[in-house]
Order: structure tokens, then C-alpha cells, then sequence
């Protein structure tokens, strides 16, 4: 499956943004979905993951009661609603698909391109 993430930007603090993925090539429903982010100079992280069905999401807790994931399989398409934000979350932004449920993005096998998301204080 092929991803394509946009929505980034440059946001106040206390701000709000939505990211989506949209995917083509394959049966989006049959992928775990998950948002990874990484800042200059820091490893990867996991920030969210949903499962096929959409009923089951789970998050770091750095963005828990922030940060809201959810998926349309109708439109091929996985959303990350970020509210609250705050400068530490600056990072470019990753979807990825995978067969399983995990946190690990080694175990997911296709990534969108990323998307740049900056909030200033």
C-alpha cells in the first residue's frame, strides 16, 4: 500500500491541527494504521496506533487526551486531530501501515512521506 500524509504546518501553541493519510495500492482495511513523528536530532516515536475496524486506538502518553486518531475505510483515508498542541510537538509526522497491532516502527512495512507540523511558543 502507498501512503500520502499532509496536513503539517505551522501553528501557535494551544493550536489545532489535523493530519490525514490517504492510501492506494491496497485493501486499507486489512492495515493497522499508525502515526509516527520524529524531531531533529531524536529517534522516531510512536504516537498513535488504530486498529483495522477503527474500534481500538491507543497513544503515548505524551499526546493522550490531545491527540485523537481515527480512520474512514470507505475513503481509504486514516486522520490524526491534534489539539492542544505544544512545541515539544514539532516533529515531522508519519503514517504507516501495518499487519499487526504494535508500537515498534519496525514492524510496520509501508510509510507515507511525511509532513512537517511546527508550533511555536
Amino acid at each position: 500500500v502507498q501512503l500520502q500524509a499532509s496536513g503539517g504546518g505551522l501553528v501557535q501553541a494551544g493550536g489545532s491541527l489535523r493530519l490525514s493519510c490517504a492510501a492506494s495500492g491496497g485493501t486499507f482495511s486489512n492495515y493497522v494504521m499508525g502515526w509516527f513523528r520524529q524531531a531533529p536530532g531524536k529517534e522516531r516515536e510512536f504516537v498513535s496506533v488504530i486498529t483495522r475496524s477503527g474500534v481500538n486506538v491507543y497513544y503515548a502518553d505524551s499526546v493522550k487526551g490531545r491527540f485523537t486518531i481515527s480512520r474512514d475505510n470507505a475513503k481509504n483515508t486514516v486522520y490524526l486531530q491534534m489539539n492542544n498542541l505544544k512545541p515539544e510537538d514539532t516533529a515531522v509526522y508519519y503514517c504507516a501501515s501495518s499487519s499487526e497491532l504494535t508500537r515498534s516502527h519496525s514492524r510496520y512495512a509501508s510509510w507515507g512521506q511525511g509532513t512537517q507540523v511546527t508550533v511555536s511558543s
